[in-house]
């Protein structure tokens, strides 16, 4: 610790000097009332009817009818000697208890370094693990598909013989398909860009963060509506558009496509 600069310790010992020329004699001594130059530099801080209030419990709590020099055996206040006045009773609150102030001090630095559980995990290894062991289930299953089923390349293309239907790769006959029930413009351009311009949307109209699906109703149920009303158009063009992309039922003339 600090050493307490001389100009302080001297304006201390003033001030005790200016407390106790105050009360009227001097440097206190030890005594029976007195209890030193201790008790009379704490005369000099707390009140007289507090210090008589604290006499008072100190002796109700050694037996009740013990006397004290601010406690007379019989429960009565005796006066302070100084004071002018007698001590106010003694102040008690629930059950009997005896109220007491408190010091307020300043409340000092806390940092709190327990560590909080959070709901995230590192990419490596939880994410990048499943999907690496996802790669290679996928690259097994199609080493296998392809050398057990047999894929064959069909004949070259005849630009003078237009095959009937002609149809595009599955992936673009939901295209085809509303080509035949719009004009080109609305079908090509319109409808699929309302559809993209959504999609894009979607994270922006909502923004709830919760990862379960039970949460995000709104943004399953828009998801579920695109890709639905494009596999519906896939399917009706696959297996339901025969010669001249005219209507058609599979059971009743056959299937016109091929993978």
């Amino acid at each position: 610790m600090t050493e307490i600069p001389e100009h302080l310790l001297k304006r201390a010992q003033e001030a005790k000097a200016k407390a106790a020329a105050k009360k009227g004699g001097g440097p206190p001594s030890g005594g029976a009332d007195g209890g030193g130059a201790a008790g009379g530099d704490d005369a000099g801080k707390i009140p007289a009817h507090l210090l008589a209030r604290s006499e008072a419990a100190r002796g109700a709590s050694e037996g009740g009818g013990v006397a004290t020099a601010e406690r007379p055996a019989g429960g009565a206040v005796a006066t302070m000697p100084g004071a002018g006045a007698q001590a106010p009773p003694l102040a008690t609150g629930p059950e009997g208890h005896t109220q007491r102030l408190l010091t307020v001090v300043k409340a000092g630095s806390i940092q709190d370094v327990k560590a909080k559980p959070v709901d995230k995990v590192h990419t490596w290894p939880h994410l990048l693990v499943g999907e690496f062991v996802a790669c290679l289930a996928m690259t097994a299953f199609l080493l296998v598909f392809s050398a057990v089923v047999n894929a064959p390349l069909l004949s070259l293309a005849n630009f003078n013989l237009t095959p009937n239907p002609s149809k595009a790769p599955w992936y673009f006959l939901g295209l085809q398909e509303l080509l035949t029930m719009f004009h080109p413009m609305v079908a090509g351009v319109t409808i699929p860009g309302m559809g993209i311009f959504g999609l894009m949307l979607a994270p922006y109209t909502d923004r709830n963060p919760s990862a379960r699906p039970e949460d995000r109703k709104f943004a399953i149920a828009l998801f579920t509506l695109f890709v639905m009303f494009w596999a519906v158009l896939v399917i009706i063009g696959s297996f339901f558009r025969g010669p001249g992309f005219n209507f058609t039922f599979p059971w009743n003339d056959g299937v016109f496509f091929d993978l």
